[in-house]
């Protein structure tokens, strides 16, 4: 797939018609592997209104319909749970997918959804830090005791461990630079959100870069990509009329469509992902949000082999 560049697909996640289908999903993964993409992501977007299927059980489904696709969640909101029950459900899904989980974690931009989660977002990025750090112990260590501010441990085990050692990768995601060092310092990845244009993750990766020489990283040993949220149409009014009712009804805001999506024919959507290549990214995150499984076909036809 592309020989210059690495691509990964979205799971069809969200249901505008309420009506989840299966079918369609299994399809959808089962191409996908078919036609050479490297990775199959999902996101986190627990409550709205919009239907949005829970990330880990989609891809456990995923790992059960699929043999060779990378399975990644770009990006868990792990602060909104507790890191002993994210370590047990991810080493549980790296397991079931004989290793191919990659462990997108994030810290989430809202943070009056806190309460709802029986949670203060007071100390929110240091409670954030602390459980992906106790995470990886759980994932590396026999037995783990941690005292700490948030989270207590007394000699507590979580097995099996994952099947990836030293545990799954891990790929943040966030644009303050305050979340690019915590990227750095404790991650193995990073990458852009679908909801960041392209200029904005240019900013965010020059700053990455500047962290990454600070802590003596090599930026080749660090992966970086982005979601790109596109679609691939000939009539591009049509293609963007339906890509700003997905973002109004997932986002809340139609207009954010217009600043940070893909959309049009191939020489339009070849041109916008080249931009974010240059910009950045080592793989690209493909994500169309309607005719899923058609607009999978065409971009493989008609998109990937001019990004070689």
């Amino acid at each position: 797939m592309a020989g210059g560049v690495t691509l990964a697909v979205a799971i069809p996640q969200t249901f505008a018609s309420g009506s989840v289908d299966t079918r369609m999903i299994r399809d959808f993964l089962r191409r996908a592997e078919a036609l050479g993409f490297e990775s199959a992501w999902v996101v986190e977007h627990i409550l709205g209104a919009m239907p949005s299927l829970e990330p880990v059980e989609l891809l456990a489904y995923a790992a059960a319909v699929t043999e060779r696709l990378r399975l990644g969640a770009a990006v868990l909101l792990t602060a909104l749970r507790d890191p002993i029950h994210v370590a047990k459900s991810l080493a549980t899904l790296d397991q079931l997918s004989h290793g191919r989980l990659v462990a997108g974690v994030g810290l989430g931009g809202v943070p009056r959804v806190y309460p709802a989660f029986g949670l203060s977002a007071a100390r929110r990025a240091a409670r954030f830090a602390e459980g992906v750090r106790v995470m990886k112990r759980l994932w590396t260590e026999p037995r783990v005791t941690v005292d700490g501010e948030f989270f207590r441990l007394d000699a507590v085990a979580v097995e099996p461990k994952p099947v990836q050692r030293p545990h799954p990768p891990l790929v943040f995601g966030g644009h303050h630079p305050q979340a690019l060092r915590r990227a750095v310092e404790l991650g193995d990845g990073f990458i852009g959100a679908g909801a960041a244009s392209t200029a904005a993750f240019a900013d965010e990766m020059r700053t990455l870069r500047a962290l990454l020489a600070e802590a003596g990283r090599a930026p080749e040993t660090f992966p970086v990509g982005k979601r790109v949220y596109l679609a691939l149409d000939r009539d591009r009014a049509r293609a963007g009329k339906r890509l700003a009712e997905w973002f109004g009804a997932f986002y809340g805001r139609p207009a954010l469509a217009e600043e940070v999506a893909v959309w049009g024919d191939a020489d339009a959507c070849v041109e916008g992902l080249r931009a974010v290549r240059a910009a950045g990214a080592g793989f690209l995150l493909l994500n169309p949000v309607f005719d899923e499984l058609e607009q999978l076909e065409r971009l493989a036809a008609d998109v990937a082999p001019r990004l070689a």
